[in-house]
């Protein structure tokens, strides 16, 4: 499930600043901390994405696992 938000856009008269504000729902699923230093990096023009140096570890070890595809007949086979 994504969360729409809006780039906010604050114009100065030496300056402009963008902003973006995670709903709450993210910044706690992702557990960030007040005044926590993350790096943004351009993948392309659609993709953002935020990288954090310090990550808290997990609640619970989650492992996994690949799932096997199923194969599909060669042309032309019946």
């Amino acid at each position: 499930m994504g969360f729409p938000t809006k780039v906010q856009l604050i114009s100065r008269k030496a300056s402009e600043q963008y902003y973006i504000n995670f709903p709450s729902a993210v910044a706690q699923a992702m557990e960030f901390s007040k005044g926590e230093i993350v790096e943004w990096i351009v993948a392309d023009k659609g993709h953002l994405i935020l990288a954090r140096k310090n990550v808290p570890s997990n609640p619970i070890d989650v492992q996994k696992q690949r799932h096997a595809v199923p194969k599909q007949p060669a042309r032309g086979a019946s």
